[in-house]
């Protein structure tokens, strides 16, 4: 299950047959996100397990399993700024029970995203999912 915009993304990338364009594309992508106000970088939506210093802050409408689920989030670093945006177009606007079906490992691997990423890095793209996971269980018990 993914969200029309990741489609886009994943579009985007079977277009571009080249790693080092899909890599530009996601970092473009983390240059067109707006950044992170100030007051929302602090230690509650800093994401502990990347090298980069990263923030996801949620935005959370309603409460149970139907609350809809989007959130806004930056780093100091342009490709995981560009991982964040993949992140929101594959989870934002999905209830917190829609958002707890996606096979994140299987939807990211359809951007070759595994093979292309340090270890580094893609431990780091697993702790945002992880947040993005527990938000999505802490708001379907609310």
């Amino acid at each position: 299950m993914a969200t029309e915009a990741f489609e886009d993304i994943a579009d985007t990338f079977d277009f571009l047959d080249d790693w080092e364009d899909r890599y530009r594309h996601v970092i473009d992508l983390g240059k067109a996100m707006p950044p992170l106000d100030e007051g929302l970088r602090v230690p509650a939506t800093k994401v502990e397990g990347c090298a980069s210093q990263v923030w996801l802050a949620p935005e959370i409408d309603g409460a149970g399993p139907g609350a809809v689920i989007r959130f806004r989030g930056d780093s100091d670093a342009m490709i995981v700024r560009g991982l964040i945006a993949i992140l929101i177009a594959l989870y934002s606007g999905l209830t917190a029970d829609e958002a707890l079906k996606v096979d994140a490992p299987a939807e990211l691997g359809r951007l070759g995203l595994n093979d292309h990423l340090s270890s580094q890095r893609s431990n780091g793209l697993s702790a945002m999912v992880q947040r993005v996971r527990d938000l999505a269980e802490a708001a379907s018990k609310a």
